[in-house]
């Protein structure tokens, strides 16, 4: 609905509109294929690293002992003899290690748990594909919007040209990336339970809502950057196409900062959203049809919905906030919150589902 709302004003919308189904079905189909290859079999897995010291060697007296079949000698001793043989001495002069080297020393905080989220997050080929797929289509589909737009300029009816909002046609591939930036967010925490690494996880780090603050701060810093960056990037290289006689904007034309900063803070809340119900669903194919659901399907349930109603509870739908946010009051739908204060009410979206999955994340096992 956002789409034709922004390309509405074409002649030819049927090769474009093509194209746009064809790179969302390429964001599913590359990051399904990624995922499968980057997950491994349990029996595949390499053998937890283990600290092995050299067994002590028995004395003439035990053998005996145990070849004659008479009374071993009592534990305490035993221990206590065999306590006097085992290494004492230090990775450096034998190889070998003590116990107390191999057990960690001090209480974890959030500090290093948010470089191990870190390190989950950039170790897995998925994030980089779902990354690049973000920049891909946000720039590329805001190149095909704006290159149809200017090629059919002289062609295009007066009504359509009055109505052309330069802004919204440049950064129309920013809201077909936030799918992969959702996908992402779900598997940053439904892949763990995927690959049972979340009872891993959940071992080391038992304090189970630190963990999850630690997966938002990482997660949230770089869907927020990677958003604003292909915002920004959407904007200029769109408007650099949109050539005479088309109309073009800067950052200082009316409404260009809401929109490109929004748009950006738009997908990234998007992504903590997705988030949140991952940790709620923990299953990757129901998350990702959940956040799809509520981004397409929501909005045509609410459609079919008597006219009384409809209005006021359409404005609450995030792709309704998405379209404020991108053309302001240029909308024309009646009754949608501001710009801002819609932003707001998505922000209190992704917080209620990440609290109520931390509640959840809490109380069930892993």
């Amino acid at each position: 609905m956002l789409l034709a709302a922004v390309v509405g004003h074409h002649h030819q919308r049927a090769p474009f509109l093509a194209i746009l189904v064809l790179l969302v079905l390429v964001v599913g189909g590359v990051v399904v294929v990624q995922r499968r290859r980057d997950r491994r079999p349990l029996n595949d897995a390499p053998s937890p690293r283990t600290y092995e010291e050299p067994l002590p060697v028995p004395t003439d007296r035990q053998r005996a002992v145990a070849s004659s079949g008479s009374k071993a000698p009592r534990s305490t001793d035993l221990a206590a003899r065999v306590g006097e043989r085992l290494p004492t001495t230090t990775r450096g002069e034998r190889g070998g290690t003590t116990l107390d080297e191999a057990m960690p020393r001090g209480r974890y905080g959030i500090s290093g748990l948010l470089r191990s989220e870190w390190t989950k997050l950039c170790s897995v080929r998925s994030t980089m594909w779902t990354l690049g797929i973000t920049i891909v289509l946000g720039i590329g589909v805001s190149v095909l919007a704006t290159t149809e737009t200017r090629a059919h300029w002289l062609t295009t009816s007066s009504a359509s040209r009055q109505g052309f909002d330069p802004i919204s046609t440049s950064l129309v591939g920013v809201f077909i990336g936030q799918f992969a930036i959702g996908v992402l967010g779900v598997l940053v925490m439904s892949a763990e339970y995927g690959t049972g690494t979340m009872r891993a996880t959940l071992s080391a780090a038992p304090r189970r809502p630190l963990v999850l603050v630690a997966k938002v701060i990482v997660f949230g810093v770089v869907a927020l950057v990677v958003a604003e960056v292909v915002s920004f990037l959407a904007f200029f290289v769109g408007q650099a196409l949109l050539t005479a006689p088309a109309p073009h904007a800067t950052l200082g034309s009316p409404g260009a900062w809401r929109a490109v900063v929004g748009s950006g803070l738009y997908v990234g809340v998007l992504g903590l959203f997705s988030l949140g119900l991952a940790t709620i669903i923990r299953h990757t194919a129901g998350a990702i049809s959940a956040f799809v659901g509520v981004l397409l399907v929501l909005p045509l349930i609410v459609q079919a919905l008597p006219s009384s109603i409809k209005f006021d509870v359409r404005r609450f739908l995030p792709d309704r906030i998405g379209a404020q946010i991108l053309n302001g009051p240029a909308s024309g739908f009646p009754g949608a919150f501001s710009p801002w204060i819609g932003l707001l009410v998505l922000c209190g979206y992704a917080a209620a589902v990440l609290v109520i999955g931390g509640v959840l994340l809490v109380r069930r096992d892993a």
